[in-house]
């Protein structure tokens, strides 16, 4: 359940990477988000998110509480962070982590060395060092590189995103995703659906243009048809 809780992060999940142009906004201040997590249609979590930025830096804390029967099993937190640097292509990150407690055993970490070109990612005890490609993302700051990407040629979408435990590559198509209704009221978006094969899981992102395009809805559906869903219920904005 680690596993799914973790992908359904409003970090705390999927990613993109600046790879489609230029910054085009500006990043708030400080963003506030909260979530809902369904597995199946029952409610067992609430994820709740901060975004900060401040002289070139950000800051991301994603926190998922399971609520319900899983409560009783998932007593902890789990927390994402993600830190990093603001650049003219969005946030570069420069390190990330996830765990619930520091005594954790399923607990990961990422380091990103821009000028050596170097990932490293600590988990299960073992620590691995990969090549770093250009404008690579966590799980977590992806959720907010949205804001940066450009609108124009927005058609298909490719990118490098670390996990903490492995680095990979990913491929969306983009496409009017129609109205959706949340607690925020009605609104248009815009729909991600993943590339992926038969024995892999699917993930399609819903974006919400008039939310600086940040996500609205995830779902994931499993192999086995397992259906993950994370949807909005909060999301406010401080500053430009």
């Amino acid at each position: 359940m680690d596993a799914k809780l973790a992908l359904c992060q409003a970090a705390m999940m999927l990613t993109l990477a600046g790879a489609c142009g230029a910054a085009e906004l500006t990043a708030p201040q400080s963003a506030v988000a909260s979530y809902e997590v369904y597995r199946n249609g029952w409610r067992v979590a609430v994820v709740n998110e901060t975004f900060e930025a401040k002289d070139g830096a950000y800051r991301i804390v994603s926190e998922s509480r399971a609520v319900g029967l899983l409560a009783l099993v998932e007593k902890h937190t789990l927390r994402f962070v993600s830190s990093g640097a603001l650049t003219p292509s969005g946030l570069r990150p420069q390190h990330f982590e996830g765990k619930r407690g520091d005594a954790d055993s399923r607990q990961v970490r990422a380091d990103f060395d821009w000028p050596a070109g170097e990932l490293t990612i600590v988990h299960d005890g073992r620590t691995e060092t990969f090549a770093l490609p250009a404008a690579t993302q966590d799980r977590i700051s992806s959720m907010y590189q949205f804001m940066f990407l450009s609108r124009e040629k927005l058609r298909r979408l490719e990118f490098p995103m670390t996990n903490g435990r492995k680095l990979d590559h990913y491929v969306y198509t983009v496409q009017p995703g129609g109205d959706l209704d949340t607690r925020l009221g009605r609104m248009a978006t815009l729909h991600l659906v993943k590339q992926h094969s038969a024995d892999e899981s699917g993930t399609e992102i819903w974006l919400a243009p008039q939310y600086r395009f940040l996500p609205v809805k995830l779902l994931i559906e499993d192999e086995d048809g397992t259906r993950y869903e994370q949807v909005i219920t909060r999301l406010e904005f401080k500053g430009p």
